[in-house]
This record gives C-alpha cells, structure tokens and sequence, in this order.
C-alpha cells in the first residue's frame, strides 16, 4: 500500500517544507562530491602523464637497445594509457553526473517553490474564509443579543399600564427590527459556515493532498535520481577496467620479452674494442743485463720488450687511452673533436660508427632523391601540359637538388669500408652501368648500378643507393647533371666524375588507339593526328590526361588520352 504525504501529513505543511530543502541540500552535496571525486581522477592522470614524461628518455640513449630497457619504456607508454583511462572516468563524471546533478537540482528548486507557493495560496484562501465565517459570527451573536434585549424592553413596555399606546408600539417595532436584523446575520453566519466547511473539505482532502503528493513525488524522483547516478558513478570506473587490464597485461607482455642473455649479447656487441688480448711478459735476465758492457740500463731489451708489447693495451699509444683499462677512453690530443673516419676509436667501435654513418648518407640520398624524381615528374608534365605550368620554374630547384645529391654522394664514397678481414680500408673507384633507359619517362632497374670494394654488403648497397640518382627528362642543363646523347656524366662538388652508359631501347607496343578527332600539336612532345588515324600505343596514360602513341616506325610523341579509343592487348 502506497503511503501517501496528503492523507498522512495533512497538517505536516511546514515540515516538508524545510525536508525538500533539506533533499534539495543533500543533492547538491552529492554533486559536489562526485566533481571533487573527478578532480581527484584528473590529478591523479596527470601525475601519471607527469612521472611518464620525466622518466622518458631526453635524447637517443644508447641503453635503448637492451630488452628490459625496451620493456621499461614499453611498461611506461602503458603507463601512459591507463593516465588516459583516468581522464576518461574524470570527463565522464563531469559530463554524466555533475552537469546532470547541477540540472536536476536547478529543477527541483523551480518544482518546489512552485508547489509551495501553491500550498500557500490554498492556505491563504482556507485562512481568509475562516476570518469571514468568524467575523459573521460574531456579528450574528452580537445582532441576537440585541434582539433578545430589545424583546425584554418589549416585554416590559406592554406590561407597564403607565406607558402609553404609542410607546408600547415604538417598543414593539424597534424589536421586530432587531430580530428581523438578527435573522439576517443568522442567515449570512449559516450560509458563510457551509461554504467555509465545504473549503476546508476540499482544503484537506484534494487540493492540499494533491500539492503534498506532487512534492512526494519530485522527492521521490530526485531520490530515485541519486539511486542512478550512484549506479552510474561505479559502472563509469567499471568501464574502464578491461583497458586497465589490458595496460597490465601489455606491461607483463614487455616483462616477458626481457632476454638476459641476448642483452648480455648486446653488451657485449657494445663495447668490445676488437683489441687481441695482451701477450705474456717475457723474462728479463739481469745477470745478462749486467755483463753487458757499458750499459747497466733496463733499455737494452727494449727492442724486445716493444716487440713484445706492441699493439696491446699497455703499449704506443694505446697506453694513452683514458677510461677503464685505459681502452674506452677519449685519445685526446689537440682538440676534441671527432675524427671523420673514427681513427681514434677501437676497430669494433669504428665500425659500428661507420655503420651508422653510412646510413645515415644512404637515408639522405634516398630522400633527395625520391624529391628529385617528383620534381622531374613535374618538369614532364609541365612540358606536356603548359596550361599546367612552366616547366622553367622548377628548374632552379632541380639544381639545388643535383647539388645536393653530388655532395652526398661524396660524402658516401668518403666513408672507410670494412672488409670480410676486420682491418679498415679505403673505398676503390665507383663504376655505374645502368641496364635499361626507357625513352623520354626514365626508368632504372634496381641493380643497374655497382660498385666494386672489399666488402661486398657495403658495395651492394653503395650501388642500391647510386643508382637512384636519375637523369633529367631533356636534353638542356640541369644543375650538375648533363646529358648528351645516351651517356650521362654525373659531376660531384670534389670533381669526381661517373660516366653512365644508356642503352635506348625502343618501347614495347602495349596496343593500338584510333583518332576520334583531329588533333594539332602546338605543346613540346606532342605529335599531330587526323581523325581516324591508326597509331600504336606505347606508353598508357598516367594520370595527367596524354598517351603516348608511336605513328609508323619513325615518329613518336604525346597525344590527348580523351581525342583517342585504345585497343589495348590482352597482356596489358
């Protein structure tokens, strides 16, 4: 059975007044709870995010390389992740709880003052019909009273045989005028009765009831609102648990990837110095020393001794080294800077750092030259299409670009290369032989280049790398590069020179194409046609709107793609 507030608190008006306020109170509480219990969860993501930055390594560490360091950086960007989650549970709190918190109170309070006001007013109206049925009441005892004491005067008078006929009747008359004066307030007081009664009636079982059960009912409501958002306040940290737990599995994944011994491998990878291991010291027999003549010195074997120790650690220059064992140090003479070829550094250290450098140059001269190709492609496609620009602006940077290569490919040539043997060598001469050119769009195939040297992985990729670098797409200058006819000659800053031998090989027929209309060549490049006319198809389109077509077996050029229909062959 459903307890009602207007049938159990009908006289309880003031008392749930001040408990609405109070809920209202208590949900504003809640609110600012959950928003401080959010701040907490920001605070504490960006102490995460704080103690992830500050342990991040600041520059290239050389420790980067080992498992458990990966693995502390990996536990760290997972680290990172869960700090995210706590935003995420921080935000929604915000967005889903306190804003909803802030709304709903804002409407509760405009709900209650209108329902109180209400209260009010039905109060009011009870209260002003009881001040009238009162006053009625009164003026109704007050008119009876009279009338009684003006009946008695009445009485009396036509009882009195001294009084005269006159006054008897005027005594008589101002009774019937009070009485009758009497019946009209009786009348007012009964009529003002039944209608206060009937109000009151109405007053404390509907109108009140029903002001009451609607305050009954927005309490309810918040209360049942509080219910929600305590729900929602558990299943937003809930949400985020199975990422939580994935940013912890991810951290035991990295600790299961920690390999002891490969980073015992990789120590040692790190710092052996390529340095045999010191000979045993020889005898020295002072008795022979003494019979020498002439000399008592500890020097006359040092002919020995030197043969003995050379090359060790303990011996040359080696003895000069810093550090520990006196190997891993800085050899510091004049200045501190760097050799380029790393002379001064252990036979396994320089070749890691020619290692390194090399490629960096061959990173270097992939990138220029993936920017040159692009450029070239530009060039072409101005000079096919002028209304697509003037192929003279690029032109300068062309050149900038064929500076740029020649100098990183001297830089290239310049680094020391490491034979089979483990001793250092000087790189021999660079010879390029491209193996196929392909007309007016150049094409190189991946091994049209090579170099000869002691190592054969080093000049691999030295010839990889030289073989990116393409001529221009006509005959005119460009930068550093010159084209004459099939041979190419590649000019560097230090005046080395690389003579390329192409081989022009005519392009396969991929098909016919006919002339749908007739077409004037006026652009570079470009060949006429009448409509009609039957060429050969050489090259397709690609993507700039001309197909390359061959007429008989003399004339070749650049056509419109859309003043043609291509019969293309079915190993196209």
């Amino acid at each position: 059975m459903k307890m009602s507030w207007g049938l159990e608190l009908w006289d309880q008006y003031d008392n749930l007044a001040v408990h609405t306020q109070r809920g209202i109170d208590f949900l504003d509480k809640y609110g600012q709870f959950v928003k401080d219990r959010s701040a907490i969860e920001t605070e504490y993501a960006n102490k995460l995010r704080r103690l992830v930055k500050n342990y991040q390594p600041k520059k290239k560490d050389e420790d980067c390389q080992f498992s458990s360091y990966k693995a502390f950086l990996h536990m760290m960007n997972e680290v990172n992740d869960m700090a995210g989650q706590h935003e995420l549970i921080a935000e929604n709190m915000t967005t889903q709880i306190v804003k909803e918190v802030n709304s709903l109170i804002k409407e509760i309070k405009e709900e209650r003052k209108r329902h109180l006001q209400e209260g009010a007013r039905l109060q009011a109206q009870l209260q002003t019909s009881l001040a009238q049925l009162d006053k009625a009441k009164k003026a109704y005892e007050k008119t009876f009273k009279e009338a009684e004491k003006t009946q008695e005067n009445f009485l009396k008078a036509d009882a009195d045989l001294n009084l005269s006929r006159a006054e008897v009747e005027k005594a008589r008359t101002i009774s019937v005028i009070k009485n009758q004066t009497c019946e009209d307030c009786k009348t007012e007081y009964a009529n003002l009765l039944q209608k206060t009664n009937q109000l009151q009636r109405l007053h404390y079982t509907t109108a009140v009831p029903n002001v009451f059960q609607q305050m009954q009912d927005m309490d309810e409501r918040r209360i049942a609102c509080i219910q929600n958002f305590i729900k929602l306040f558990a299943d937003i940290q809930r949400h985020v648990f199975p990422i939580v737990c994935k940013c912890l599995d991810g951290i035991v994944n990295a600790a299961e990837t920690i390999d002891p011994k490969e980073d015992s491998r990789l120590v040692i990878e790190k710092f052996k110095s390529g340095f045999s291991p010191p000979e045993d010291h020889p005898f020295e027999d002072l008795s022979n020393i003494k019979n020498c003549e002439g000399n008592t010195s500890l020097h006359t074997v040092s002919p020995f001794k030197t043969e003995t120790i050379k090359g060790t650690i303990t011996g040359g220059k080696v003895k000069k080294r810093g550090g520990i064992f006196g190997i891993f140090g800085s050899n510091k003479t004049q200045t501190d800077e760097i050799k380029e070829d790393y002379g001064d550094l252990p036979p396994n250290q320089r070749k890691k750092k020619l290692q390194q450098k090399l490629d960096s140059v061959q990173n270097q001269i992939q990138q220029e030259t993936a920017a040159r190709d692009g450029l070239m492609k530009m060039k072409l496609a101005y000079e096919q299409n002028p209304a697509m620009g003037d192929p003279t602006s690029i032109e300068g940077q062309l050149t900038e670009s064929g500076h740029n290569l020649g100098k990183l490919q001297a830089e290239f040539q310049k680094i020391p290369v490491f034979p089979s043997d483990g001793f250092l060598s000087e790189a021999e001469g660079i010879t390029l032989t491209p193996t196929s050119y392909k007309g007016n769009r150049h094409s190189y195939s991946d091994d049209s280049m090579s170099r000869s040297a002691s190592d054969s992985s080093v000049n691999n990729n030295r010839s990889m790398l030289l073989n990116a670098v393409l001529p221009p797409t006509n005959g005119p200058e460009i930068g550093p590069f010159h084209i004459s006819g099939p041979q190419v000659e590649v000019f560097t800053d230090t005046q080395e020179e690389v003579n390329i031998d192409i081989d022009l090989d005519p392009l396969p027929v991929l098909g016919t194409a006919r002339a749908l209309y007739a077409f004037d060549a006026q652009s570079e490049g470009s060949i006429p046609m009448v409509e009609g006319e039957e060429l050969e198809v050489l090259e397709l389109d690609q993507g700039d709107g001309w197909t390359r077509v061959r007429r008989g077996d003399i004339e070749e050029g650049f056509v419109p793609t859309s003043y043609i229909q291509s019969f293309l062959y079915n190993t196209c």
